[in-house]
């Protein structure tokens, strides 16, 4: 399907690897221009599509963050849409025994690296026909998430900004959603899954049983699920689309 990207111009963080690189690998296949960052440089460098511009760079170095994005657009002749993807897991442990530099690391990689993109992006956006933001949170940042409080506050917090965003963005015709991912079927899940399975002596198709039971669908979503939901937000057909939380989540219902 035609969903009218050709010639877009498309900026993501952390677009190197894993769903970043699925986000921008459908982009191009729409006939978009694409520009990444990643702090994984071994992933850059494996980067071999010509349309996509590919810089290091850790989004938690605010300055980098907008040099990157100013240089892309400069490159690229603008910026018409910006996908926040670049995110952290942040530590696991009981809200007592967390250390401050680590929950501020993870609010400062998923959320407040949001806040600077679309600051440096928006002079750009302002000038695009067809301007659009989508921002990554999490089904954690709709349900409680124990052991992952920084994790959660932070997602949480990409919702508020997101619908802030549309609120105030939406009258010069730039939109803004969210896309809240469950269980992303790959190897990350599944070392996840298997840490856990060992923690507590259990086998891993147990464990991951027991996952797929917190889905109403009881299924895994794919990164190129994702992926399509986010070009749909960005293309002409989803204009009248902004201030939403999509959860792309296989119905996911709890997370332990």
């Amino acid at each position: 399907m035609d969903m009218g990207l050709d010639g877009a111009r498309v900026v993501i963080t952390a677009g190197a690897a894993g769903i970043g690189r699925e986000i921008a690998r459908a982009f191009r296949e729409e006939g978009a221009s694409v520009a990444v960052c990643d702090i994984d440089t071994r992933a850059i460098a494996a980067i071999d599509d010509d349309g996509i511009r590919a810089s290091p760079c850790d989004v938690g170095d605010r300055a980098a963050l907008r040099d990157f994005i100013t240089t892309s657009a400069e490159a690229m002749g603008g910026i018409d849409c910006l996908v926040n993807n670049a995110g952290t897991a942040g530590p696991t442990a009981k809200v007592e025994d967390i250390d401050p530099s680590d929950w501020d690391q993870c609010v400062d990689i998923c959320l407040t690296a949001q806040f600077i993109g679309v600051q440096a992006a928006l002079p750009y956006l302002r000038r695009s026909e067809n301007a659009s933001i989508t921002n990554l949170s999490s089904a954690a940042g709709r349900l409680g998430f124990a052991m992952r409080t920084p994790y959660a506050a932070a997602k949480w917090g990409v919702i508020g900004f997101t619908k802030s965003l549309s609120v105030e963005l939406g009258p010069e015709g730039i939109r803004a959603n969210a896309i809240l991912p469950g269980l992303v079927a790959g190897d990350r899940i599944r070392r996840v899954i298997e840490a856990k399975a060992q923690r507590q002596g259990r086998a891993f198709a147990e464990a991951e049983a027991d996952a797929l039971a917190l889905t109403g669908m009881r299924s895994y979503v794919t990164q190129r699920q994702i992926a399509d939901q986010i070009v749909f937000l960005a293309s002409e057909r989803g204009r009248t689309i902004s201030g939403q939380a999509v959860a792309v989540d296989a119905d996911t219902q709890a997370l332990l």
